[in-house]
């Protein structure tokens, strides 16, 4: 027994210097998940408008047992485990692994696989992985982070109108049309081509309307404005300015912000 214990903390050791290790070892291991986690949210996109096939469900068991793996060993490592628990993105992992299994075990469950999208929450850390060594996301931080944003809540929007319409709405018969209504319902266009049944349906176009007048163009709009720099102001603490700024838009202080080039 106690050698068996010796093996699991030597074991838990291992793992922690690969998950918050500071070496070249660790930061290889960390962009491997990067990576993994990258081509999972795409697949996961990509499959979900395409016709169930036997090699889909092979990357699903696939994906599955590396997603159960790093969550048990991310909850394994943590200190505070019902806070590791109660994290957006852990349970969003949790959501996505059962609804691995439930396709798996189902064919009449293969609409959870719309759910998969909530994995995008998980390249919030992603980002936050990368911020610290890449100088292209530090300089662009902003913008890749509305585009994540922006990507988190069509593909959440479009699964709420697919899983609530998919068995009722003879126009929504894959999720390519509900991502055709959410965007075009969100971008105030309202082609009127596709429409929601049922009460349930016109609440969820109704609050969809609202949050695409409130939500959808703040989003785009922080993705196509001009870009700023942080640079806190001495006297008025304006933190947002222009990369070419020389002077304070709120006070008028000569600024130096540093650029690059000559």
């Amino acid at each position: 027994m106690a050698k068996a214990t010796g093996i699991m903390e030597k074991f838990r050791t291992v793992l922690k210097a690969l998950y918050r290790g500071r070496s070249k070892r660790a930061a290889r291991f960390r962009f491997a998940l990067l990576t993994f986690d990258f081509f999972t949210i795409s697949f996961f996109v990509v499959s979900s408008i395409l016709p169930d096939s036997g090699w889909i469900l092979a990357a699903d068991i696939f994906i599955g047992a590396g997603i159960a793996l790093d969550f048990s060993a991310r909850l394994w490592l943590a200190e505070n485990k019902v806070r590791y628990l109660t994290q957006m993105a852990t349970i969003a992992d949790i959501i996505v692994m059962v609804s691995l299994l439930a396709v798996v075990l189902s064919d009449e469950l293969i609409f959870l696989r719309v759910l998969r999208a909530l994995r995008l929450l998980r390249s919030y850390h992603v980002l936050r992985d990368l911020r610290s060594r890449n100088a292209f996301f530090r300089r662009n931080e902003e913008i890749v982070q509305s585009v994540v944003n922006l990507a988190v809540f069509v593909f959440v929007v479009t699964a709420l109108v697919y899983v609530l319409q998919v068995h009722t709405n003879p126009q929504i018969s894959n999720y390519v049309d509900a991502l055709y209504f959410t965007i075009a319902t969100l971008t105030t266009t309202g082609f009127g081509d596709i429409t929601l049944q049922g009460s349930s349906g016109r609440l969820l176009a109704a609050i969809m309307m609202v949050l695409g007048v409130a939500l959808f163009l703040r989003l785009v709009q922080t993705i196509f404005r001009p870009q700023k720099v942080n640079y806190k102001c001495p006297d008025c603490g304006l933190s947002r300015h222009d990369p070419d700024a020389v002077h304070c838009k709120h006070c008028g202080r000569t600024l130096n912000i540093a650029t690059e080039g000559g």
